[in-house]
């Protein structure tokens, strides 16, 4: 711990008046300081101009990112029948019904992203206030409830990412690996970014995207400068 604290402080005088820098030059500086013994999430959190309390101010989406995420994916999929057995033949990792929904109830929630069947809606929306606020609830606009089981599994697989905004307007999410190259991290970057820019919603008044800041798990933020970022 003494060594970890340590290097955060060695990281923290070195990010010190490095703030609203270019993308390049952000994603250089945070691989830079991410030193663990692990490969660390390099990490994005945009503070957006919102009051999520309010039903046309929720900004909330999913995106695909070119060069994936870097993270082993494990998908759950709520279907019966042929799709069940589509659902474990494109890789699903956790396939079931009611079976599903009781092993959800009592604690064990071992996935990363739900997806579900359309018929299997009424079972899993016994389930909204475990997998709700965990963000795994599945939901049409996501692609997450859907008859193309087999497509939705290999578009979460390859990189997808979803994202909704917190209470305090908060967006963020792991966009991938530090051992990523720079110009990958960036062009992740930009992608998330650039969904989150067109997911504005029709309540937002004035400034819609406030703050960008960058770090990987065991490093300090550093923010960007938001024009470097908007591609739109």
């Amino acid at each position: 711990m003494a060594k970890l604290g340590k290097r955060m402080r060695a990281s923290k005088k070195e990010f010190a008046g490095r703030q609203n820098l270019t993308v390049e030059d952000a994603v250089a500086l945070v691989k830079a300081a991410a030193k663990a013994k692990f490969d660390e999430t390099f990490e994005v959190a945009l503070n957006l101009g919102i009051d999520p309390r309010h039903a046309d101010q929720m900004v909330r989406g999913v995106v695909g990112l070119p060069n994936g995420t870097g993270k082993d994916v494990r998908i759950a999929v709520f279907a019966k029948g042929t799709k069940a057995e589509e659902a474990k033949e494109a890789g699903a990792d956790i396939v079931g019904a009611e079976d599903l929904m009781e092993t959800i109830q009592a604690g064990t929630i071992n996935f990363d992203r739900c997806i579900a069947t359309p018929d299997m809606m009424p079972i899993v929306g016994r389930l909204g206030k475990v997998l709700g606020p965990r963000n795994l609830m599945p939901n049409p606009k996501l692609g997450t409830v859907t008859t193309e089981v087999s497509e939705a599994i290999k578009a979460a697989k390859g990189g997808e990412v979803q994202f909704k905004a917190e209470k305090t307007g908060v967006v963020h999410a792991g966009i991938g690996k530090v051992s990523f190259d720079d110009a990958k991290l960036a062009e992740n970057l930009r992608a998330f970014v650039g969904a989150v820019a067109r997911a504005k919603p029709a309540g937002a008044k004035g400034t819609f995207m406030k703050k960008i800041a960058v770090s990987a798990t065991m490093t300090p933020s550093v923010t960007i400068d938001v024009e470097s970022a908007v591609t739109e």
